[in-house]
């Protein structure tokens, strides 16, 4: 069976939309969405009345520009007001501050790190963001890293019983692919990490969320719903 990397590097990317399609590994069933530096991709958060909460919301908004959501998912945690919880950059200005100390749950889980974007894509560690402060146009932190610089999170277990539908995102060593998934069965940690390292090979992996996750991809005829979420990361593309 050809990997899924390999399938990915064959297909041809239209600007301005992800590619999205269904997978299996290790008899998990995933969605994957390949974007592109081509791509526009974006950050959501808030507008005039507050936070969006839904992809929904974020489209209407979008309607002033002619355009929609081509993929979205929700890209970190977030507190009950729906702010974001750590780093949060949006077109360059930052919202929320970076947080580097341990701390309670899934976020504080160290190494947890940062998906910053500009001139390409990244993950860093929290720490080693801190320590270069690197300029991104896009910037949004949760945790932990589900791989860093090819090693698995070193408190991730194989045989957790700790499992969840969970969401996330990796990229390219060149850094010029970020790879979303979604796993569609509850997975563990280690299991969902491995997706990135094993199957996609990709060496820098963050986690975004487990539980709430949620995807819209419309040409795959999904769109999740669920609690409102906090950040919100997708391509932008005209409306048809």
């Amino acid at each position: 069976m050809l990997r899924l990397a390999l399938v990915f590097l064959l297909m041809p990317l239209a600007a301005g939309a992800a590619t999205c399609r269904d997978a299996s590994f290790e008899g998990t069933s995933y969605t994957l969405c390949e974007v592109t530096l081509a791509d526009d991709l974006r950050l959501f958060h808030s507008g005039a009345e507050g936070p969006y909460g839904s992809f929904r919301a974020v489209n209407e908004a979008l309607e002033a520009e002619g355009r929609t959501l081509g993929f979205a998912m929700n890209a970190g945690m977030y507190h009950r007001d729906l702010a974001p919880v750590g780093l949060y950059v949006e077109e360059g200005s930052e919202a929320a501050r970076l947080v580097t100390r341990a701390g309670p749950g899934n976020f504080g889980l160290l190494p947890n790190g940062v998906f910053c974007w500009g001139e390409r894509f990244r993950v860093i560690e929290s720490r080693a963001f801190k320590a270069e402060a690197p300029a991104c146009r896009f910037a949004t932190q949760s945790g932990p890293m589900l791989v860093i610089a090819g090693a698995l999170h070193p408190k991730f277990l194989p045989a957790s019983d700790s499992t969840y539908v969970r969401n996330g995102v990796g990229v390219s060593a060149d850094g010029s692919r970020a790879v979303f998934a979604i796993s569609n069965d509850a997975v563990n940690f280690h299991a969902f990490a491995r997706l990135f390292r094993d199957e996609l090979g990709l060496e820098d992996a963050l986690y975004f969320d487990g539980n709430v996750s949620r995807l819209y991809a419309p040409e795959l005829g999904r769109h999740d719903g669920g609690f409102p979420m906090g950040p919100i990361v997708g391509t932008v593309v005209p409306k048809g």
